[in-house]
């Protein structure tokens, strides 16, 4: 079974690659993505590393505050996002 990993307060430099390598470490990493803003194409600072389960706890345990960068690593099991309603019945 695979786990998302939300890791946020990434510095801006950051990109897949670098995130992978990172994670590297812990496991096979399936999937690396820093989320970057739709109109500037400028990362958001934060993104998503896909593992399997046992690789993705030691992950997260090893890097959770961890300094990387300059900026400390929040690292945790990524969240399913809830549905938002926009005003006026559009989805």
């Amino acid at each position: 079974m695979t786990v998302s990993i939300y890791v946020g307060n990434l510095a801006f430099s950051a990109d897949g690659s670098s995130l992978s390598t990172l994670f590297s470490q812990y496991g096979e990493v399936i999937s690396a993505n820093v989320i970057s803003d739709r109109e500037t194409g400028r990362s958001r600072g934060f993104g998503f590393v896909e593992m399997e389960a046992a690789d993705a706890r030691k992950a997260i345990a090893a890097l959770d505050g961890v300094e990387h960068e300059g900026r400390r690593l929040k690292v945790n099991e990524a969240q399913k996002r809830e549905t938002q309603r926009r005003p006026g019945g559009r989805y």
